[in-house]
Protein backbone atom coordinates (compact mmCIF):
# COMPACT_ATOMS: atom_id res chain seq x y z
CA UNK A 1 0.00 0.00 0.00
CA UNK A 2 1.14 3.59 -0.88
CA UNK A 3 2.51 5.93 1.54
CA UNK A 4 -0.38 8.27 0.38
CA UNK A 5 -3.38 5.79 0.46
CA UNK A 6 -1.86 4.61 3.93
CA UNK A 7 -2.32 7.94 5.31
CA UNK A 8 -5.58 8.55 3.95
CA UNK A 9 -6.90 5.81 5.16
CA UNK A 10 -5.35 6.40 8.47
CA UNK A 11 -7.27 10.16 8.57
CA UNK A 12 -10.29 8.31 7.61
CA UNK A 13 -9.88 6.30 10.79
CA UNK A 14 -9.37 9.02 13.15
CA UNK A 15 -12.22 11.09 12.01
CA UNK A 16 -14.65 7.83 12.69
CA UNK A 17 -12.59 7.43 16.28
CA UNK A 18 -11.49 4.18 15.12
CA UNK A 19 -7.93 2.29 15.45
CA UNK A 20 -5.89 0.93 13.36
CA UNK A 21 -5.43 -2.05 15.46
CA UNK A 22 -9.23 -2.69 16.14
CA UNK A 23 -9.65 -6.68 15.89
CA UNK A 24 -12.88 -6.72 16.73
CA UNK A 25 -13.72 -4.04 13.57
CA UNK A 26 -11.17 -5.99 11.22
CA UNK A 27 -13.33 -9.29 12.22
CA UNK A 28 -16.76 -8.15 11.70
CA UNK A 29 -15.71 -6.83 7.88
CA UNK A 30 -13.94 -10.66 7.30
CA UNK A 31 -16.93 -12.01 8.69
CA UNK A 32 -19.19 -9.97 6.53
CA UNK A 33 -17.17 -10.68 3.06
CA UNK A 34 -17.08 -14.66 4.02
CA UNK A 35 -20.99 -14.49 4.44
CA UNK A 36 -22.03 -12.03 1.40
CA UNK A 37 -25.41 -11.74 3.10
CA UNK A 38 -28.22 -10.62 1.17
CA UNK A 39 -30.32 -7.41 0.88
CA UNK A 40 -33.59 -6.62 0.79
CA UNK A 41 -35.22 -8.45 -2.08
CA UNK A 42 -38.18 -6.19 -3.75
CA UNK A 43 -41.17 -8.40 -4.46
CA UNK A 44 -41.56 -7.45 -7.68
CA UNK A 45 -39.10 -9.64 -9.73
CA UNK A 46 -40.44 -12.97 -6.94
CA UNK A 47 -42.26 -14.82 -10.08
CA UNK A 48 -42.45 -18.12 -12.19
CA UNK A 49 -40.31 -18.47 -14.79
CA UNK A 50 -42.99 -17.73 -17.85
CA UNK A 51 -43.80 -14.09 -15.79
CA UNK A 52 -40.58 -13.61 -14.83
CA UNK A 53 -39.43 -13.86 -18.53
CA UNK A 54 -42.32 -11.58 -19.23
CA UNK A 55 -41.21 -8.83 -16.55
CA UNK A 56 -37.90 -8.59 -18.18
CA UNK A 57 -39.15 -7.92 -21.41
CA UNK A 58 -41.64 -5.23 -20.10
CA UNK A 59 -38.46 -3.78 -18.05
CA UNK A 60 -36.30 -3.82 -21.03
CA UNK A 61 -38.81 -2.06 -23.78
CA UNK A 62 -39.58 0.54 -20.67
CA UNK A 63 -35.60 1.66 -20.84
CA UNK A 64 -35.50 1.98 -24.97
CA UNK A 65 -34.24 -1.77 -25.26
CA UNK A 66 -35.77 -3.99 -28.40
CA UNK A 67 -36.59 -7.50 -27.42
CA UNK A 68 -37.11 -10.54 -29.79
CA UNK A 69 -37.56 -14.10 -28.82
CA UNK A 70 -36.70 -17.23 -30.21
CA UNK A 71 -37.90 -20.72 -29.66
CA UNK A 72 -33.65 -22.08 -29.53
CA UNK A 73 -30.25 -20.76 -29.90
CA UNK A 74 -30.18 -21.88 -33.60
CA UNK A 75 -32.52 -18.78 -34.57
CA UNK A 76 -30.65 -16.18 -32.90
CA UNK A 77 -28.13 -16.11 -36.39
CA UNK A 78 -31.33 -15.48 -37.95
CA UNK A 79 -32.28 -12.92 -35.72
CA UNK A 80 -29.38 -10.86 -35.91
CA UNK A 81 -29.55 -11.14 -39.55
CA UNK A 82 -33.35 -9.66 -39.37
CA UNK A 83 -32.22 -7.01 -36.63
CA UNK A 84 -29.04 -6.15 -39.13
CA UNK A 85 -31.44 -5.76 -42.02
CA UNK A 86 -34.41 -3.94 -40.28
CA UNK A 87 -31.86 -1.08 -39.37
CA UNK A 88 -30.28 -0.71 -42.92
CA UNK A 89 -26.92 -1.76 -40.82
CA UNK A 90 -24.04 -3.67 -42.95
CA UNK A 91 -24.28 -7.63 -42.63
CA UNK A 92 -21.22 -7.59 -40.23
CA UNK A 93 -21.30 -8.48 -36.51
CA UNK A 94 -18.23 -9.27 -33.99
CA UNK A 95 -18.18 -11.54 -31.40
CA UNK A 96 -16.05 -12.93 -28.50
CA UNK A 97 -14.99 -16.47 -28.09
CA UNK A 98 -18.53 -17.63 -26.15
CA UNK A 99 -18.63 -21.12 -27.00
CA UNK A 100 -22.47 -20.67 -26.64
CA UNK A 101 -22.28 -18.10 -29.15
CA UNK A 102 -19.82 -20.36 -32.12
CA UNK A 103 -21.68 -23.11 -31.41
CA UNK A 104 -24.39 -21.38 -33.54
CA UNK A 105 -25.50 -21.77 -36.95
CA UNK A 106 -24.15 -18.89 -38.58
CA UNK A 107 -22.49 -20.93 -41.63
CA UNK A 108 -26.61 -20.35 -41.91
CA UNK A 109 -26.26 -16.81 -42.84
CA UNK A 110 -24.40 -16.81 -46.29
CA UNK A 111 -24.58 -13.23 -46.11
CA UNK A 112 -23.61 -12.19 -42.59
CA UNK A 113 -19.69 -11.43 -42.00
CA UNK A 114 -18.83 -12.76 -38.53
CA UNK A 115 -15.44 -10.89 -36.98
CA UNK A 116 -14.07 -12.21 -33.71
CA UNK A 117 -12.25 -10.39 -31.58
CA UNK A 118 -12.18 -7.15 -29.18
CA UNK A 119 -14.52 -4.46 -30.85
CA UNK A 120 -12.75 -1.81 -33.49
CA UNK A 121 -13.96 1.89 -33.66
CA UNK A 122 -15.24 0.43 -37.37
CA UNK A 123 -17.52 -2.42 -35.88
CA UNK A 124 -21.33 -0.82 -36.62
CA UNK A 125 -22.50 -4.01 -34.65
CA UNK A 126 -21.65 -6.39 -32.07
CA UNK A 127 -22.79 -9.71 -30.54
CA UNK A 128 -22.58 -11.00 -26.34
CA UNK A 129 -24.00 -13.49 -24.45
CA UNK A 130 -25.07 -12.45 -21.41
CA UNK A 131 -24.30 -13.90 -18.17
CA UNK A 132 -27.95 -13.68 -17.03
CA UNK A 133 -30.51 -11.00 -16.72
CA UNK A 134 -32.93 -8.96 -13.44
CA UNK A 135 -36.49 -9.26 -14.00
CA UNK A 136 -37.44 -6.23 -11.85
CA UNK A 137 -35.90 -3.70 -13.93
CA UNK A 138 -34.87 -5.12 -17.26
CA UNK A 139 -31.29 -5.21 -16.66
CA UNK A 140 -28.62 -7.27 -18.07
CA UNK A 141 -25.70 -8.56 -16.70
CA UNK A 142 -22.47 -9.56 -18.77
CA UNK A 143 -18.70 -10.41 -17.02
CA UNK A 144 -15.59 -9.36 -18.73
CA UNK A 145 -13.25 -11.70 -20.71
CA UNK A 146 -12.38 -12.86 -23.94
CA UNK A 147 -15.37 -14.99 -24.06
CA UNK A 148 -17.19 -11.51 -24.29
CA UNK A 149 -14.67 -9.01 -24.34
CA UNK A 150 -16.23 -5.67 -22.66
CA UNK A 151 -15.71 -3.29 -25.54
CA UNK A 152 -18.39 -5.24 -27.24
CA UNK A 153 -20.50 -3.63 -24.95
CA UNK A 154 -19.76 0.17 -25.07
CA UNK A 155 -17.58 0.49 -28.34
CA UNK A 156 -20.56 -0.11 -31.12
CA UNK A 157 -23.76 1.96 -32.54
CA UNK A 158 -25.53 -1.02 -32.13
CA UNK A 159 -25.22 -3.98 -29.50
CA UNK A 160 -27.28 -7.11 -29.71
CA UNK A 161 -27.03 -8.97 -26.53
CA UNK A 162 -28.38 -13.12 -26.01
CA UNK A 163 -29.25 -13.96 -22.81
CA UNK A 164 -31.05 -17.80 -22.28
CA UNK A 165 -34.71 -17.53 -20.30
CA UNK A 166 -33.18 -20.06 -17.62
CA UNK A 167 -30.40 -17.07 -16.40
CA UNK A 168 -32.91 -14.65 -15.90
CA UNK A 169 -33.86 -14.00 -12.01
CA UNK A 170 -35.55 -11.74 -10.59
CA UNK A 171 -33.34 -9.24 -8.43
CA UNK A 172 -29.61 -8.44 -8.42
CA UNK A 173 -28.50 -10.41 -5.06
CA UNK A 174 -29.80 -13.95 -7.08
CA UNK A 175 -26.94 -12.54 -9.94
CA UNK A 176 -24.25 -11.91 -7.39
CA UNK A 177 -25.24 -15.56 -5.81
CA UNK A 178 -24.46 -17.21 -9.35
CA UNK A 179 -21.67 -14.91 -9.71
CA UNK A 180 -20.25 -16.60 -6.29
CA UNK A 181 -21.54 -20.24 -7.62
CA UNK A 182 -19.37 -20.26 -11.09
CA UNK A 183 -16.56 -18.72 -10.07
CA UNK A 184 -16.30 -18.19 -6.16
CA UNK A 185 -14.39 -15.90 -3.75
CA UNK A 186 -11.50 -14.69 -4.88
CA UNK A 187 -11.51 -15.65 -8.07
CA UNK A 188 -14.38 -13.35 -9.54
CA UNK A 189 -14.40 -11.67 -12.92
CA UNK A 190 -12.51 -8.59 -13.62
CA UNK A 191 -15.52 -6.84 -14.67
CA UNK A 192 -19.12 -7.55 -14.13
CA UNK A 193 -21.69 -5.25 -16.92
CA UNK A 194 -24.90 -4.09 -15.78
CA UNK A 195 -27.01 -3.17 -18.41
CA UNK A 196 -30.45 -1.49 -18.28
CA UNK A 197 -31.03 0.24 -21.57
CA UNK A 198 -28.91 1.97 -24.50
CA UNK A 199 -26.49 4.58 -23.32
CA UNK A 200 -28.41 7.60 -22.34
CA UNK A 201 -27.99 11.37 -21.12
CA UNK A 202 -30.04 14.42 -19.86
CA UNK A 203 -27.09 16.39 -18.82
CA UNK A 204 -28.03 18.91 -21.75
CA UNK A 205 -30.84 20.98 -20.80
CA UNK A 206 -32.62 18.11 -19.39
CA UNK A 207 -32.84 16.30 -22.57
CA UNK A 208 -32.48 12.82 -23.14
CA UNK A 209 -30.07 11.88 -26.07
CA UNK A 210 -29.60 8.37 -26.65
CA UNK A 211 -25.96 6.84 -27.26
CA UNK A 212 -24.37 9.61 -25.34
CA UNK A 213 -21.48 7.23 -23.84
CA UNK A 214 -22.17 4.01 -25.69
CA UNK A 215 -24.02 2.03 -28.07
CA UNK A 216 -27.34 3.92 -29.22
CA UNK A 217 -29.14 0.46 -29.81
CA UNK A 218 -29.61 -2.43 -27.08
CA UNK A 219 -31.30 -5.37 -29.08
CA UNK A 220 -31.77 -8.07 -26.67
CA UNK A 221 -32.53 -11.45 -27.97
CA UNK A 222 -34.28 -14.09 -25.34
CA UNK A 223 -33.71 -17.78 -25.98
CA UNK A 224 -36.56 -20.20 -24.74
CA UNK A 225 -34.81 -23.07 -23.25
Amino acid sequence: MSDARTAILARMRASLGQRAEDTARRAAVADRLQRAPRGVIPARGQLDPAARTELFCKMAEAVQASVARVASAAAVPGEVCAYLKTHNLPARVRMGADARLAAMPWAGQPHLEVASGRAEGSDLATVSHALGGVAETGTLVLTAGTDNPTTLNFLPEHHIAVVRESDLVGDYESIWDRLRQIHGKGVMPRTVNMITGPSRSADIEQTLLLGAHGPRALHIIVVAD
